[in-house]
């Protein structure tokens, strides 16, 4: 988004002189209407801009503050502005964010608010994967233990939102880069931060500021999990009384991980089992570590442990996550459209096992595609590739197994299908961004599961 010469819509603004100090709202959408809901809903006024002459939720802003001012179409910085309110998708080096910090106003994420207006205790749980799932098994958990609990954040509905519903025992909130990056406060109840891989460095200014923005939810935080594999995490939690660590290896006293006794896998506390990872229904070792966490976070919660073991008994995963969406001539499909960057790629194919038909490709957003090549090294049957980085991902598994450019994701599948052998998985782990050609990884995924149900044995 950038500052252009300023346009108006169709609606006459009010004077700004009349106005007085008010809120900018940047950028509409899900984000940018929630802002409005809560601003209106206790008196401030505001002005809303976004770079495009119709964005989303035009409509629906009409309808809820018909006489709020607006600027479509692009705008310089408005007058009589007290602070920034800007939506997740807007980049810290947009020319009016910039313009903002630079007069001094405070620049602030919806998140910010929610922190400042929340009554009850919440959960933020951040990281580069995962974050969905853990956020969700949280939200379970806390209902199956007895308490009501209200989730969103950068999951469903926004955090602002929650705000007009009857306050819960917990919120638990799924937390982004973006968010973090513009939240100066952020007491949590209990904050985890899953792990840390390169993500989103078509947005942040370096990898250094990406990891800064997901360490920041510890700054506040009354307890935290973190991941042992995360020595810096472990350095930034010291000032925190309480905090539990999760793994994929024996836990020490205290702690989650797995533990193995007569040839069957555990997730475990310390020394002692608590459930066997043949009852989870969740499929994968990236899920093993994501519900150490949730149990983690749950204990910090004090949460009854078997209304927890419960949940992950019966939580069967989000759409799009390692989704299981059919067997085809003895070939299993499986839909990971969420794998939107390298590292939950590569997480995704460690969970497979044996031969693999990979899709993948898209907007790659700066990643390092070089780090699919060693899990699939000796696994890969063939590699089906769409998208605005296709090319840069043959470039990194030229050496592995053959790869093939697919126009659409229905010819991806069709391809998928005539390379894989018997008890192969066709996995969709696309590594990079949708939007190059779909509108959100979900319909990517939706995409994939239409093409699948399309085939014919």
């Amino acid at each position: 988004m950038s500052a252009v010469k300023k346009k108006k819509s169709g609606r006459k603004a009010r004077s700004r002189a009349q106005a007085g100090e008010k809120d900018l709202v940047l950028g509409l959408g899900a984000t940018g209407l929630s802002v409005a809901r809560f601003l209106k809903h206790v008196g401030r006024d505001a002005v809303f801009l976004d770079s495009r002459e119709e964005p989303p939720g035009l409509q629906e802003l009409d309808e809820l503050w018909p006489e709020a001012e607006r600027e479509l179409g692009g705008a310089d910085l408005p007058e009589n502005v007290a602070r920034v309110i800007v939506s997740p998708g807007i980049a810290d080096n947009d020319a009016l964010v910039e313009a903002a910090r630079d007069a001094g106003l405070e620049v602030i994420s919806d998140v910010e608010l929610f922190a400042r207006e929340a009554k009850a205790p919440f959960i933020g749980v951040t990281g580069s994967n995962g974050k969905s799932t853990v956020t969700t098994l949280l939200y379970h958990m806390c209902r199956a233990a007895g308490h009501s609990a209200l989730a969103g954040g950068n999951l469903g509905e926004p955090a602002l939102d929650l705000l007009a519903e009857e306050d819960p025992d917990f919120y638990v909130l799924e937390l982004s880069s973006f968010q973090l990056q513009r939240t100066k406060s952020l007491p949590a109840k209990v904050a985890v931060l899953l792990n840390i891989t390169p993500d989103h460095l078509d947005w942040h200014a370096s990898e250094e500021e990406y990891r800064e923005a997901k360490y920041s939810i510890f700054r506040d935080a009354e307890s935290a999990v973190i991941n042992r594999e995360d020595s810096e995490a472990a350095e930034r939690t010291r000032h925190i009384d309480r905090v539990i660590s999760f793994g994929l290896d024996a836990p020490e006293e205290g702690h989650y991980g797995i533990r193995r006794e007569d040839d069957e896998v555990f997730l475990a506390r310390g020394d002692d089992v608590l459930l066997a990872v043949s009852e989870l229904a969740l499929f994968g070792l990236h899920n093993q570590a994501n519900a150490l966490a949730a149990l983690a976070a749950g204990e910090l919660l004090e949460l009854d442990p078997q209304a927890m073991l419960q949940v992950l008994c019966e939580f069967p995963g989000l759409p799009h996550r390692m989704q299981f969406v059919r067997r085809v001539s003895a070939v299993n499909y499986v839909n990971d459209s969420k794998a939107t960057n390298v590292a939950a790629a590569v997480a995704s194919i460690r969970s497979v096992d044996g031969m693999l038909v990979l899709i993948a490709g898209g907007e790659g957003k700066g990643g390092d595609f070089s780090a699919l090549a060693e899990p699939l090294e000796k696994r890969l049957r063939a590699a089906v590739l769409i998208g605005r980085d296709a090319e840069a991902i043959e470039s990194a598994l030229d050496t592995i197994m053959p790869t093939y450019f697919a126009r659409d994701m229905e010819d991806a599948v069709q391809q998928a299908a005539a390379f894989a052998e018997s008890d192969d998985t066709v996995l969709l782990a696309p590594a990079c961004a949708s939007f190059d050609q779909f509108e959100n990884y979900a319909a990517r995924g939706e995409a994939f599961c239409r093409a699948v149900e399309a085939l014919r044995p």
